[in-house]
């Protein structure tokens, strides 16, 4: 159970420091190499002219791209060179998810850092709802304001659904290195409890063959909590450094729209996430 292969997704417009710290930490655990990725587009004005003078202006903002690219190799490296068994840097002139998500072939864990609710821009970052639904990879979520990746405490976020299987599934490495891991399932049926105690005490069956030590919690939201608020009030109590969870979505009119848990993990996480798809 290891990660042999980190990828960090970094952001020409959004600090960095964060996902390179943690990626550095997981590069460290596990002997790992570490990937540096990052790409940018160039956005032409409102005002966009013609001619010659577009073409210097279209020359000017893809030289300032390749500029940017270059300083988030040079923190890439400073970051985590001395940290990884090894480290590698691929950029290019490209619309970042998109290049992220192909690059992704090439580790076995993606970092990236919260997607910012006022200004998400395609041409500089690699939206973290993107790409956890389509890597094929686990995705782990660094709000920007973490020092270091906390295993002393995880929590399992659990629904029955091959979303949360893969999930803890990807997760076994960082589950085996944590001090204590609470597998949890929000109550949203009270008939339903026996059987979310059955499903729970499964799960910390299966994690215990793999020698991950975890305790059930079935938890019944507050009056009016939903089922985000509810985690977090889990999260919060077992002081966890690190939630576990599946990533759940649907196309709407060709726009990717993320179930409410996943939205909120995506977008407000305080804590590392852990997502898979």
């Amino acid at each position: 159970m290891t990660f042999a292969a980190v990828m960090v997704s970094l952001a020409l417009d959004q600090p960095n420091a964060a996902r390179l710290q943690v990626a550095g930490d997981l590069a460290e655990r596990f002997g790992a190499e570490v990937i540096g990725a990052a790409a940018g587009q160039f956005s032409p004005p409102l005002y966009f002219t013609t001619g010659e003078q577009a073409q210097d202006l279209i020359w000017q903002g893809e030289a300032a791209v390749q500029r940017r690219l270059g300083e988030l190799e040079a923190d890439f490296r400073d970051a985590v060179t001395a940290r990884a068994r090894a480290v590698s840097w691929r950029s290019a002139l490209d619309f970042p998810t998109r290049y992220v998500l192909a690059q992704a072939r090439a580790a076995d864990i993606l970092v990236c850092g919260v997607q910012n609710q006022a200004i998400s821009d395609a041409f500089a970052t690699a939206s973290p709802k993107d790409l956890v639904m389509q890597a094929g990879r686990p995705l782990l979520v660094v709000p920007d304001d973490l020092t270091w990746l906390d295993l002393r405490s995880v929590l399992v976020a659990w629904k029955d659904t091959p979303e949360s299987r893969r999930a803890v599934a990807d997760a076994l490495p960082l589950l085996a290195k944590a001090k204590d891991v609470v597998v949890t399932e929000i109550l949203e049926d009270a008939a339903e409890r026996d059987a979310c105690g059955e499903r729970l005490g499964d799960v910390v069956a299966w994690l215990a063959r793999h020698g991950v030590v975890a305790s059930a919690r079935v938890v019944e939201p507050a009056e009016k909590q939903d089922v985000a608020a509810a985690l977090e009030s889990v999260a919060d109590d077992i002081n966890a450094g690190l939630v576990v969870a599946g990533a759940y979505g649907h196309s709407r009119f060709r726009e990717l729209v993320l179930g409410g848990v996943t939205e909120h993990l995506v977008t407000r996480a305080r804590r590392c996430v852990l997502l898979s798809h």
